[in-house]
């Protein structure tokens, strides 16, 4: 293992996710409009392409925790920054939609190794009992990604075209993470030790047929799904209601900075509550939030503080999505079974920035749409409770 110390090891992991994810994922968020604009490809369709990429990291996620499991982050994550940057450069040359799609599924295949469920199997081998408080600060890292990247890609928007912007980002993400990744991170793991009486050591086929993990897999996903479908929509949301773009990038922005809120108050639930009872709790705040943010009309500096507020929801739901498979099961292959539970969330969060859209039209618009997914939300509330 990596002879740095612990905290040294965590502070590099968490910055590689914050410029992972602001890199990898929001940059995209942010630049749709502008993509649409200049290719005439429709933001449905140009997000619907990015969905691909995220659908095949939610598939390559499952190999890549055995992987994590088995032989340790350095190898597979330094690979993940140059796998990234190969994809933003094909996206950034893309001629038509068959090879934009395709740079977004290379990019898929890097964050199924950069971005959290690999982090979280990491936090979870390398911490232990004490990974709450490590997962914590990872997150609170990674959620100021939105915050740190929105207003730089506006900003070299507003001075480049997209093309080049992705060429200068996919130059960043590879000076900035790839050193990150191999000289802070454990090169292989210590052996694990035996299981000691009383400690399950589960079989990932028994453990999937289980009532307990289906109703956890539904409460994850139907959550998942209308958090990120409404709030990746912020900006077209708020442009509805009014708001200019450059407003609308900066409501998604202060997004983000909820996130990290949300998480900190996700560290002040007493340990000894029952595994379901924060996830009942995010689902209740998701159903409200969500529903103000498709009933408010204005004014906007309410719109925004809406936004945020639904923000500290999602970083929460980050949280509980990452603790729930050791919070239930423990850590002992955790980066398996966390791959095969994560899987499905992930591919419905990757169509999250096409689904809003999509689901914006079908209703007649993104107020309209940001309601009917406060409605999926509740479905999580009723479904928490028995996992």
């Amino acid at each position: 293992m990596s002879n740095r110390p612990l905290g040294v090891r965590l502070a590099a992991l968490s910055v590689g996710q914050v410029i992972s994810w602001g890199i990898l994922y929001y940059a995209l968020i942010v630049a749709a409009p502008a993509i649409s604009h200049e290719t005439g490809w429709s933001v449905a369709t140009v997000t619907l392409c990015f969905s691909g990429g995220l659908i095949v990291s939610a598939i390559a996620g499952i190999v890549v925790g055995r992987w994590l499991d088995d032989r340790g982050p350095r190898l597979i994550m330094t690979i993940g920054a140059i796998v990234g940057t190969l994809g933003l450069v094909i996206v950034s040359a893309a001629p038509n939609l068959v090879v934009f799609t395709l740079g977004w599924v290379v990019c898929g295949l890097a964050q199924s190794a950069v971005l959290y469920q690999a982090a979280f199997t990491v936090i979870a081998r390398r911490h232990g009992d004490s990974r709450r408080g490590a997962m914590t600060i990872l997150t609170l890292a990674g959620g100021l990604a939105s915050t740190v990247f929105a207003p730089i890609v506006a900003g070299l928007l507003g001075v480049l075209d997209w093309r080049a912007t992705f060429l200068i980002l996919a130059g960043v993400l590879l000076v900035l993470t790839l050193p990150l990744h191999w000289f802070f991170l454990e090169r292989i793991w210590d052996p694990l030790p035996a299981a000691h009486e009383g400690e399950a050591v589960h079989k990932i086929g028994a453990l999937i047929r289980t009532r307990r993990f289906w109703m956890l897999e539904v409460s994850m996903v139907t959550l998942a799904a209308a958090l990120f479908s409404v709030t990746l929509a912020i900006i077209p949301l708020y442009m509805e209601k009014g708001l200019t773009y450059e407003l609308a990038a900066w409501a998604l922005g202060l997004l983000g900075a909820g996130q990290v809120i949300g998480r900190l108050l996700y560290v002040a639930v007493p340990h000894g509550t029952a595994p379901w009872f924060p996830l009942a709790v995010t689902s209740t705040l998701a159903v409200l939030l969500l529903g103000l943010m498709g009933a408010l009309p204005g004014p906007p500096w309410l719109l925004i503080a809406v936004g945020a507020t639904a923000g500290a929801v999602r970083g929460a739901q980050t949280l509980v999505q990452g603790s729930a498979v050791a919070d239930r099961w423990g850590t002992r292959n955790y980066g398996t079974i966390n791959g095969v539970f994560a899987a499905p969330i992930t591919a419905v969060t990757a169509l999250g920035p096409a689904l809003g859209p999509i689901i914006a039209v079908a209703v007649g618009g993104y107020s309209a749409m940001a309601l009917f997914m406060a409605g999926l939300a509740a479905v999580a509330v009723i479904t928490a409770r028995f996992s």
